[in-house]
């Protein structure tokens, strides 16, 4: 009886093994044996692909993900069953249960990761290769058929708290993304490297740390962290830290801290709190301003000037040393000891390291300020450089007038020849010398006699600083042309203006003339017109204007075209390159007959007879090139106008610039025609063309 109840008991159990294993639902990663007896193919395991199939022999692929195990095993039977005979003894087993997922993101080796049944998320990170420098641990994300979960790994691997981990199945995807600390540029690096850069991840929570630290950066936030917990953070200060003046900023409140006060008194309520986002400033020491009850400073031309702390007992010389020392520009005789109350001392160093004199050290107290002027440069203008109690003034006829500094051992002589000594002008019998707070003038001092006859140095005006030296300068010549115009009357004055050197007003006497007053003006400037000089004779009862062609002048070298000029005249130079039509007919040249541009010409001193022939357009092809007449008019209305015939075709053949005839302004060129039959004819003609003109010369002309 007992025997047949075990027996009964354990079908049941058999029974039951075997309906939980047919309620099995089939999963991606599944291992499945399918036993078909005598068929060698399904003599291996077969596992569930990703996509929930299997790839069986002679059918190809199956999906069955999803369905049970006692589903499976009827649904291949029916599918197998059509390509195998013993298809009756068929039998699906599960033999192991696999998880397939996806590891993605800031790993060595993303991909898709095969885990055993209890594998988790630290085992599919190491199948990733693990994650990369740069890795954000504490956001690592699983996706669940689009269901996103957060979790700190970070966390994880520093407590050992399983729970932490979300649990995984087949199909999920775990994503692990980047520190924003990498920034968006892809280049290599090490863990010390994004360390040093500090460790925070969100900006908006984040504790920004810089200035003089030494790993200046951005942490994470942490509750219950203080200024010197994010300081530590950071690496510390450096030596050049501002510490009394650290900058702490918590949700838009500015606060300073006192480090040093921090350290010294340790009470924390000096401290401020760190909050989320906050951010910490450590300044440059050399920013700050230092003051103390034992501060002493030192400006000017030292090596180091600034503010130093002097304990009990520092003398004068142990500040200076500390400073460097004056430099090479220091002006050393005039150092100052500004006192606290506002005294003002001064020493000078360069006389007592000399031994010249016995003035005791000053003694240096808290609050006092040691000035070292700058040295007086010479190139230096700025009145400012030198103080009035210290200065003498050198003016009038000397090289290099102005103020110089004064030292007691120093002459009359030794200033005037710091100014650079009397130009060719002055007048050194007449030198005087003001004294400061004396009324009484002294007496000019005759250097020039003192030089040529020596004598005691003693005579020598005696100067000392806030004084005065006046060197005279002898009076101008009033014959030069160039004295200035107030020093002579308008009677003894000749005017010139325009195109010159210098214009304006000059002396003048009945001995000078034209080109002496020319000359004094610099003569005429590159834009003048010298063919058309106005002269205005004002020294009469009636007023006349002359015109001069001055270059005719330097041509022909004839005396009688310069005019006659006397005190009171004006010379009037006007600018070249006018258009002829604002010329007189004297300023222009006429050419007519066979040319192709007949007409009047502007015409200047340097052109010839081929510049007006060409100015003209040139000779037309009925041109008599053998008989070109030039008539020259005569500047005298009594002497007779002179004609010239011109060969031009002689010219072109045998090319002779010393034979072209003589042309001036106010000529006419005359090109005949080669239909003219009659040559006598013709000359009649133009005798009386020239008839004509000379009338209308000796009328005013055209």
């Amino acid at each position: 009886m007992l025997k047949f109840i075990i027996v009964f008991l354990t079908s049941l159990f058999i029974v039951s093994v075997n309906a939980q294993a047919n309620d099995i639902v089939i999963r991606p990663g599944d291992v499945l044996k399918i036993e078909i007896p005598g068929e060698v193919d399904f003599e291996s395991a077969f596992q569930v692909k990703r996509d929930g199939t299997v790839n069986l022999p002679e059918v190809g692929k199956i999906s069955i993900v999803g369905k049970t195990l006692h589903q499976t095993n009827t649904d291949l039977s029916k599918i197998l069953g059509q390509e195998y005979r013993a298809i009756n003894h068929l039998k699906v087993y599960l033999i192991e249960r696999r998880v397939l997922i996806q590891v993605l993101g800031f790993v060595k080796q993303p991909g898709l990761i095969d885990l055993p049944e209890d594998g988790n998320v630290q085992m599919a990170l190491q199948k990733a290769g693990g994650a990369s420098a740069g890795a954000q641990l504490n956001k690592l994300q699983l996706n669940r058929q689009g269901k996103i979960t957060i979790f700190d790994y970070k966390k994880y691997l520093d407590t050992g708290d399983f729970s932490i981990l979300p649990k995984i199945i087949p199909l999920d995807v775990i994503f692990v993304p980047a520190s924003p600390l990498i920034g968006n540029v892809q280049m290599d690096f090490d863990a010390a490297t994004l360390s040093a850069s500090g460790d925070g991840s969100e900006a908006a929570t984040a504790v920004k740390v810089f200035g003089e630290v030494l790993k200046p950066g951005v942490f994470s936030f942490k509750k219950g962290n203080t200024v010197v917990d994010m300081l530590m953070r950071a690496g510390g200060i450096t030596r050049y830290a501002g510490v009394e003046q650290i900058r702490v900023i918590n949700d838009g409140t500015p606060q300073l801290f006192d480090l040093k006060t921090y350290l010294d008194t340790g009470d924390a309520a000096h401290m401020p709190q760190i909050t989320a986002g906050s951010t910490l400033f450590v300044p440059i020491q050399e920013e700050e301003i230092k003051s103390g009850s034992r501060t002493i400073y030192v400006m000017g031309e030292v090596f180091k000037p600034g503010a130093y702390e002097a304990p009990a007992g520092t003398e004068f010389f142990d500040i200076l040393a500390n400073s460097g020392g004056p430099t090479r520009f220091a002006e050393s005789r005039k150092i100052r000891i500004i006192r606290s109350s506002g005294q003002v001392d001064n020493f000078d160093l360069q006389a007592y390291t000399e031994g010249l004199t016995k003035k005791v050290i000053p003694k240096i107290f808290p609050g006092d300020a040691i000035f070292v002027p700058e040295k007086t440069d010479m190139n230096e203008k700025s009145w400012l450089k030198i103080t009035p109690d210290r200065a003498i003034r050198v003016i009038g006829a000397v090289k290099k007038p102005g103020r110089y500094e004064w030292g007691d051992e120093m002459s009359f002589l030794d200033i005037l020849a710091h100014a650079g000594g009397p130009t060719q002008d002055a007048d050194m019998s007449q030198i005087r010398v003001i004294k400061t707070g004396e009324s009484k003038r002294m007496p000019p001092f005759d250097l020039d006699q003192f030089i040529t006859e020596g004598g005691d140095f003693s005579l020598l005006p005696q100067v000392g600083a806030g004084d005065t030296i006046i060197v005279s300068e002898r009076p101008r010549d009033v014959i030069d042309n160039k004295a200035r115009w107030l020093r002579q009357s308008q009677e003894s004055s000749i005017y010139i203006f325009g195109q010159v050197g210098q214009p304006g007003r000059y002396a003048f006497d009945n001995k000078l003339h034209f080109l002496d007053i020319l000359s004094a003006a610099d003569g005429p400037n590159q834009h003048a017109d010298i063919h058309n000089i106005k002269v205005t004779h004002r020294n009469s009862f009636q007023s006349k204007v002359t015109t001069l062609d001055l270059g005719l002048y330097f041509e022909t070298g004839d005396e009688t075209l310069l005019p006659i000029v006397k005190a009171g005249d004006s010379i009037y130079i006007p600018e070249r390159n006018k258009p002829w039509i604002d010329q007189k007919k004297e300023q222009t040249i006429r050419i007519i007959g066979a040319v192709e541009k007949p007409g009047r010409y502007q015409f200047s001193a340097d052109m010839t007879i081929l510049d007006i022939l060409a100015e003209s357009g040139g000779p037309t092809q009925t041109a008599d090139l053998e008989k070109i007449m030039v008539v020259n008019i005569s500047q005298s209305q009594t002497e007779e106008n002179i004609s010239t015939v011109f060969d031009l075709e002689e010219f072109i053949e045998h090319p002779d610039f010393t034979t072209l005839p003589l042309v001036r302004a106010g000529d006419t060129i005359f090109v005949p025609d080669i239909s003219q039959s009659n040559w006598n004819v013709f000359m009649n003609n133009v005798k009386d063309m020239l008839s004509i003109v000379s009338l209308v010369v000796i009328a005013g002309g055209l």
